[in-house]
């Protein structure tokens, strides 16, 4: 049997959040290197701040700084920092209560291995080079054995203020596709599409899922379907996508391949999007080179009657 498929994957998107006033004036403060936090009804300061008290749901905007100094309140050594974590260096992650507030702030400290951390130890921000109104703005914690550091009395008041944020969110992980997938993957290489038959209901998925998601039976017998097929329904896409040299609007399509149990998904092109419809039949388009159709043209049949692929929408 063929080496089963592996590759790194990564999933990566920005997130664009926009700011109320309150965590508006948390990381604009940072910027200018003031912690501000936010005084709950009975007395409590929240760092970092919020918009809601947690435990009475009240709305709270009253906002107060907090000094650059704090106490760890727990901790967690990491030995192997990760790509965009504070430290490239193995640091301590911990819980840091500012002087002045009554909650902790999670961030990195910055210390020479886990036997010089403790609960109980003293630390003050130590402030990023660069800020523009982020958490990482606070570089890191850092040991300090001075006294408390007084807060200069801000008003949480900004002549500019930061607004939003946009941070990338990503996710790096190793994929594989498993036995059936395999099988499938190495067919489109030689410019076959290959799925598998359920032994109890006799439906053909392509692509295979290594068992019949309806009967819960492994499946192995491999039948080669397509190349031509049928849309069976399809969507229009206006919106542009990043980094994809595909000029808007175009069509995506649920296309069952002939012999096929199961419809996948491909782009349709060769036809105006205004003239792609159910029922018509389409044929993969593949690039010098590529291991998967570039996109599906109409074949110049005519259009499968609706009762060939009713049961595949």
């Amino acid at each position: 049997m063929p080496a089963v498929l592996k590759a790194p994957l990564v999933v990566e998107f920005p997130f664009t959040r926009s700011l109320g006033p309150v965590q508006s004036a948390f990381l604009t403060g940072l910027r200018d290197r003031v912690v501000l936090g936010v005084r709950t009804g009975d007395g409590r300061t929240l760092v970092p701040p919020v918009e809601y008290d947690p435990v009475t749901a009240e709305e709270i905007h009253d906002l107060v700084e907090v000094a650059p100094t704090g106490t760890v309140t727990t901790w967690a050594w990491n030995h192997h920092p990760r790509r965009g974590q504070p430290l490239s260096a193995p640091f301590a992650w911990v819980l840091v209560r500012l002087d002045g507030a009554d909650t902790a702030l999670l961030h990195a400290l910055d210390a020479p291995g886990p036997d010089t951390v403790h609960t109980g130890m003293r630390v003050r921000v130590r402030w990023a080079e660069d800020r523009a109104g982020a958490i990482t703005d606070i570089a890191c914690f850092e040991p300090y054995d001075g006294d408390a550091a007084e807060p200069t009395g801000h008003s949480g008041e900004f002549g500019d203020p930061v607004t939003g944020i946009v941070a990338a969110a990503r996710l790096d992980y190793t994929y594989s596709p498993g036995r059936a997938q395999t099988a499938y993957i190495n067919a489109l290489s030689e410019r076959r599409n290959v799925g598998e038959r359920c032994p109890s209901c006799r439906k053909v998925y392509v692509p295979p899922r290594g068992a019949c998601p309806t009967c819960g039976l492994a499946t192995s017998e491999q039948v080669e379907v397509g190349p031509a097929g049928t849309v069976t329904t399809f969507c229009i896409v206006n919106i542009k996508a990043k980094n994809l040299d595909i000029e808007v609007p175009y069509v995506y399509a649920h296309i069952a391949l002939d012999g096929a149990g199961l419809a996948l998904h491909g782009r349709i092109g060769g036809i105006p999007y205004d003239q792609v419809r159910m029922g018509l039949r389409v044929e993969p388009v593949w690039t010098e080179g590529g291991r998967y159709p570039d996109h599906y043209r109409p074949t110049g049949e005519p259009d499968a009657d609706y009762e060939t692929y009713k049961e595949l929408l």
